[in-house]
């Protein structure tokens, strides 16, 4: 520990996590975490050049923390209703870290939602791979477009607007889940993009592609 300094570092991203997970990422000052820590600034400044990097270990310590709700949804029986169930309780039980994570533009802080969709993907593939018997580019493709559905529901959660139970939006996963696995196992060259289209929608429809 630096001469003169009261606190280890790790208390110091303690103190200014749970302010962000509180407030939002914007409550995160030298005066609010010294504030929560009941010292002066002196001791933030110890360890910290700039608050961006406190802030940078900020948003690593959110997405470990994201990480914890992923791995339990894997856990669960049916893993990938598991995992729609904790992102989903996730964005309800922190709605300032999903949106640090999730609605925060890329930039020195957060890596954006983009990245944290790899980020998911990195967790989840081996297990949707096994259980769907997919390869891992057709796994990849299945995670973005579940993540897709699952992001709009967060995103109403986080701003107030969704008025469905988590029971409702599990089923509608489902639903997404189901008829993606169908689609990508039916149709070859699917995930890929080099299937025949005209032939995919005339045989759902009976009309070419480009009518529908």
């Amino acid at each position: 520990m630096p001469p003169g300094a009261r606190f280890r570092k790790e208390e110091i991203v303690r103190a200014a996590f749970e302010l962000a997970s509180e407030r939002g990422i914007g409550a995160v000052t030298a005066r609010e975490v010294a504030a929560r820590l009941k010292v002066s600034v002196g001791p933030i400044f110890t360890y910290y050049e700039t608050m961006d990097s406190l802030r940078s270990d900020v948003y690593g310590m959110a997405r470990s923390h994201y990480r914890g709700y992923i791995e339990r949804g894997l856990t669960e029986k049916t893993p990938f209703r598991g995992i729609w169930r904790q992102y989903l309780t996730f964005a309800m039980e922190e709605p300032h870290l999903y949106r640090m994570l999730f609605l925060t533009p890329p930039g020195d802080i957060s890596g954006g939602a983009a990245e944290n969709l790899k980020f998911s993907q990195d967790l989840i593939r081996d297990s949707v791979m096994s259980v769907y018997g997919m390869d891992e580019y057709t796994a990849d493709c299945f995670i973005r477009d579940i993540w897709l559905a699952a992001f709009s529901y967060a995103t109403m959660i986080v701003t107030g607007e969704c008025t469905l139970s988590l029971e409702e939006m599990l089923d509608v996963g489902a639903e997404i889940s189901l008829a993606l696995c169908r689609a990508f196992r039916d149709i070859p060259g699917l995930a890929r993009g080099d299937y025949d289209r005209d032939a995919a929608f005339r045989e759902l429809t009976g009309h070419p592609a480009d009518k529908i």
